[in-house]
């Protein structure tokens, strides 16, 4: 009878054995597709390995930044994840929407459309702009992965215009989408990334000259009187399982007439009072507000610290995104547009909170928006 049991336990623990190679193996090969992209090699790695934010083979930030927060833990937050009690994290029906034709705007407006969560068209100067465009309705790799809720793709990419500066801020799956940039590549002219991220679309096809990458603090000549620089962000990098190989990134975008921040992902930290007092303050501000959490606090702002990290880059309006598309979060799908409204009530700061495909007159600082979010479960 203990032989028999042994010889149970032997196949049992082949069985299991067996299952987390075939896992291990499928993993693999799913991640070998084409769209998570590479790491930087050859002369590229080269140029990630002389930066000073590249230590001990991985770009860093400028400070200590756990992935939690002290007293947390990734068993507690994955069980909170899955058994603990959720919040409205997708509202129950469509978002309300609009659409902006692009393809019909005058050469003369200045304007903003925003895609949800943190992709968003610019027509500022008479160059068009895209950030971080995610026109899928997933944002993960896999399909089944994190949906869209509905109603918020109105856009596909035939919406698009040629694009003169696309701007990426990092790599994550919710901030470059292949499908989209794969359709959209003849009609890019230049790409502005952080360093390394050129890897991903020198693999997808994109042409090496079109491809702008600088590390924190360096700066590029786009254009007459257009200028972009790249400043630091507090967060992190990867597509895979090999983390942190491209450098995630703020940018300033210098106009003729007008100057962006333009955020990115990114937890508090004293960059933004760098970067207020270094370019002297912003007409707009684009700073993520949303799949926040206490738990991943370094890596995310709270509502609270959006407006502040505004006061610290001496804005004069803000423009939060990273919410109303995708459910990355534990709070309601709509709570980073209520807390951030309520909080600001004593700030008094100018709010630019337009529906997905709403046009934002980017140099009328009167524009009002309604808040749209309310009554939509």
């Amino acid at each position: 009878m203990r032989k028999r049991g042994i010889i149970i336990l032997k196949q049992v623990s082949i069985t299991i054995l067996s299952l987390i190679v075939l896992l291990a193996v499928v993993t693999y090969a799913y991640t070998r597709q084409e769209k998570f992209g590479q790491t930087p090699s050859g002369e590229r790695l080269e140029r990630v390995k002389r930066s000073p934010n590249y230590r001990d083979g991985q770009f860093r930030n400028q400070h200590h930044t756990p992935m939690l927060t002290e007293g947390y833990t990734y068993r507690g937050v994955m069980y909170n994840f899955l058994f603990g009690k959720q919040p409205r994290l997708s509202p129950e029906g469509p978002v309300p929407t609009m659409k902006t034709d692009l393809l019909a705007l005058p050469p003369e407006k200045d304007v903003l459309v925003w895609f949800g969560h943190s992709s968003y068209f610019i027509q500022l100067d008479g160059k068009k702009i895209l950030v971080d465009p995610v026109l899928s309705d997933a944002a993960t790799p896999a399909p089944f992965g994190t949906k869209a809720f509905e109603g918020t793709n109105p856009y596909t990419v035939d919406d698009i215009p040629d694009i003169d500066y696309l701007f990426i801020s990092h790599d994550h799956w919710d901030h470059v989408d292949y499908e989209t940039l794969m359709k959209l590549r003849p009609r890019i002219k230049k790409i502005i990334c952080g360093l390394g991220t050129g890897e991903h679309f020198e693999y997808w096809g994109f042409d090496a000259e079109r491809i702008i990458e600088k590390d924190w603090y360096e700066s590029a000549a786009l254009d007459s009187g257009f200028t972009a620089h790249t400043v630091p962000a507090r967060h992190f990098s990867g597509r895979g399982f090999t983390a942190n190989q491209s450098l995630w990134t703020a940018f300033v975008l210098q106009t003729p007439t007008f100057r962006i921040f333009i955020g990115g992902d990114s937890g508090y930290d004293t960059h933004f009072a760098e970067a207020g007092e270094k370019f002297g303050g912003f007409d707009l501000a684009i700073l993520e507000n949303g799949q926040y959490d206490k738990a991943w606090k370094y890596i995310h702002m709270m509502p609270e610290e959006v407006l502040q990290a505004t006061a610290d880059l001496h804005a004069r309006r803000l423009f939060p995104v990273h919410s109303g598309k995708f459910p990355l979060g534990n709070h309601a799908w709509d709570e980073p547009l209520i807390k951030i409204t309520a909080l600001n009530k004593s700030r008094g700061l100018s709010l630019v909170t337009p529906m997905i495909g709403e046009q934002v007159n980017l140099k009328d600082s009167a524009q009002v928006f309604r808040e749209w979010w309310t009554g939509v479960r």
